[in-house]
């Protein structure tokens, strides 16, 4: 059995069992490379360390290609869904409408609709005005909600990502949720079946987790639910970072949460997919400063946002090692802005142009918050699982970047 997931072989960096250097000659760069190999190894760690009675319902802001949905499908994972669009997504990629729930403080009115017509396991409700939205949309069939608890719990994580405080705009404090159950037994077509919770992103220390599963034991304590939906959130290591402890993880969830003896949900995505993907991208030139030379790169942050959005960090390695003496570089995209940097002060041996590099752990948020910045094209997608790759989203070009635009007639 070939070894998934990213690994050099003879000096040459691979996806499972592919060699990433026929893959860009192939399929161009800057492209996606995804691990299908490394996302099933991730669901089976998580799923070993919780059990089988813990739904697992994939994120799938962090990804959303139809082929990786279609993994977790294969897996027999749910989702959790942040709009009507990754709704149509999960049902199209053969996600259980029973196992799908729908977070967020957004949603329109077409979404619910949406969500009503599918039948889904859970809407999460993010306030009382929304509940009374849903009562007005007058649903044909019980709509089976949630109420998502913000604990007002601190998570050691960026600022940018953080949900649980309790100024977020996320979740009601756990007063606000016992009066709406008091209230909704005036609404015979709303169920309320659970509490939900999440408190942030990339998270890697426990201690929030903790104070938030407990604050979700004690409200569950107070009404009546069948079911707790306690978040992801999981961290991954893009740099230095301290592997999250998913076996004290779900310690936590077995000593605070299952003897309350509620249906459970969890809501992963970045630890799925996170390092599962790669961005590969070649050198267009070494440009010469007074300070450190500048390494500059055909993918940008149209491509791979989160440098640029969070300071985030993603390590970067050569596709073919070679033997030459090391430079300390800033590491930088085409696009005309200051914040596209990848990496500063980054050692490495010194690279060619043309050479191809992988940029590490992009698996999560990265092509699904990609745009069009500077009229660039969205990136190509590729998956690979043993031996075989395959494109998973090709390339735009410009036609698919103007298509839908129109000049006024009166423009000329």
């Amino acid at each position: 059995m070939s070894e998934s997931g990213f690994h050099y072989r003879n000096g040459i960096f691979h996806a499972d069992a592919v060699d990433l250097n026929d893959v860009a000659q192939e399929y161009g760069t800057p492209s996606y490379v995804y691990s299908a190999g490394m996302i099933r190894d991730n669901i089976a760690r998580l799923r070993t360390a919780l059990g089988p009675d813990v739904l697992i319902a994939y994120a799938c802001k962090a990804n959303t290609n139809r082929a990786v949905l279609s993994i977790m499908a294969s897996e027999g994972l749910g989702a959790d869904v942040v709009s009507g669009g990754e709704l149509r997504r999960a049902i199209a990629a053969g996600i259980p409408a029973e196992k799908i729930v729908f977070s967020g403080v957004g949603k329109t009115d077409g979404e619910l609709r949406l969500a009503f017509d599918h039948d889904i396991a859970q809407i999460n409700i993010e306030s009382a005005a929304e509940l009374e939205r849903i009562v007005a949309l007058n649903p044909a069939r019980p709509v089976r909600v949630g109420f998502r608890l913000n604990p007002d719990v601190e998570a050691n994580t960026h600022a940018k990502i953080s949900t649980g405080h309790g100024e977020s705009k996320f979740g009601m404090p756990s007063a606000e949720i016992r009066q709406l159950y008091k209230e909704i037994a005036r609404y015979p077509m709303i169920r309320p079946t659970g509490i939900s919770t999440h408190i942030g992103s990339q998270l890697t220390e426990l201690e929030a987790y903790r104070d938030a599963f407990h604050a979700l034991a004690a409200l569950a304590g107070e009404v009546e639910v069948e079911s707790l939906d306690f978040g992801g959130g999981l961290g991954i290591v893009y740099t230095d970072e301290q592997p999250v402890d998913v076996a004290g993880y779900a310690q936590l969830v077995h000593d605070i949460l299952t003897p309350l003896g509620k249906k459970l949900t969890t809501e992963p995505g970045r630890y799925l997919v996170g390092n599962a993907g790669v961005l590969l991208a070649r050198v267009i030139d070494m440009k010469k400063t007074p300070g450190k030379p500048i390494l500059i790169l055909d993918a940008g942050m149209n491509d791979l946002m989160r440098p640029a959005m969070y300071d985030a960090i993603h390590v970067m390695n050569p596709v073919t090692m070679n033997q030459n003496n090391d430079i300390i570089c800033d590491v930088a995209g085409p696009v005309c802005e200051s914040s596209d940097i990848f990496l500063r002060g980054w050692t490495m041996a010194e690279p060619a142009r043309g050479d191809v590099m992988a940029l590490m752990n992009a698996g999560a948020y990265g092509f699904s918050m990609a745009g069009t910045y500077n009229s660039r094209p969205l990136p190509a997608e590729i998956l690979v699982d043993g031996d075989r790759h395959a494109v998973i989203r090709t390339r735009q070009d410009m036609d698919d970047i103007v298509k839908g635009e129109t000049v006024p007639g009166w423009l000329g």
